[in-house]
């Protein structure tokens, strides 16, 4: 990341020094003014993409994966359900805000995955569930390429539009509050798939629909850290969050994940088993 920054503040300096020998020749100032906001914003989009300290999730040896890097999150892909198994974002105070006037974004498939293991939009047309966001556009509205690229299919589990659009996304909102609120959090959420129970599937790929979905959300740099988890089912629901809360430990079961494996072992120990959503 430091040679990035330093390659950065050497094209910075580089221009400085071209728009002072420029200014002799009446040079335009407002070019000059674009094109040092455009080398600035190249500057922190790579700063941002750094590996979050609390670490990537843990996937079990008998999980397919493949890790698919984007600048607002990070996905954990499976070939074989075309879904991801969790996918990790870091959520900051100052990256909420309202989406932006004019930006329109497209459902769309992921054309860095081989066409033979990623899903399509016909798996989900007709289907009776949403194409349900993971990591959700409305965290990466500070960034419009970054929001863009949680349209693609690789981020999304087949839904119910009830709870997409009800207590999932009330989640969200909540998830936006305490980033406001606390300065910096970290989130994984993901599908869960039933060992014991036979998939409905949809499309012509026969894609599985996740039986029930995890969110884990981590404060570890506040005075006082906190943990939360949450489990819910894939179904119509309207209920309160507090229904949906689990630790962070028991969703690590559930899974068989282990998140934040750079965390340190006294934060664990403080964070790990909360269940009072209260104190958030």
């Amino acid at each position: 990341m430091n040679n990035r920054f330093n390659h950065g503040i050497v094209l910075l300096c580089i221009l400085f020094q071209s728009c002072s020998m420029c200014s002799q020749h009446h040079v335009n100032t407002s070019v000059v003014a674009d094109s040092l906001e455009e080398i600035q914003a190249k500057v922190n989009r790579e700063v941002w993409s750094s590996l979050p300290d609390v670490g990537y999730p843990v996937t079990p040896d008998t999980i397919p994966e493949q890790l698919l890097e984007r600048y607002c999150y990070t996905v954990s892909y499976n070939a074989n359900t075309r879904q991801p198994n969790w996918v990790m974002w870091q959520l900051t105070e100052d990256h909420v805000m309202p989406k932006k006037d004019g930006v329109w974004n497209e459902y769309r498939e992921d054309e860095d995955l081989p066409s033979e293991i990623r899903a399509t939009l016909d798996d989900y047309a007709s289907s009776g569930y949403d194409r349900g966001h993971m990591c959700p556009g409305g965290d990466c509205n500070w960034d419009d390429e970054g929001r863009d690229e949680t349209f693609v299919l690789s981020n999304m589990c087949p839904q119910n539009p009830n709870l997409n659009r009800g207590d999932w996304k009330e989640i969200e909102m909540a998830c936006r509050k305490w980033a406001k609120q606390y300065g910096n959090i970290y989130i994984v959420c993901g599908p869960i798939f039933l060992k014991s129970q036979q998939h409905e599937r949809i499309g012509p790929n026969q894609i599985p629909v996740p039986e029930a979905f995890f969110k884990v959300v981590l404060c570890s740099e506040s005075s006082t850290p906190k943990g939360i988890g949450f489990i819910c089912r894939n179904t119509d629901g309207n209920r309160k969050k507090d229904f949906y809360v689990n630790s962070i430990r028991q969703v690590e079961r559930v899974t068989g994940y282990q998140f934040f494996p750079n965390l340190d072992d006294s934060i664990k120990n403080i964070v790990y088993d909360m269940v009072d959503i209260n104190i958030w």
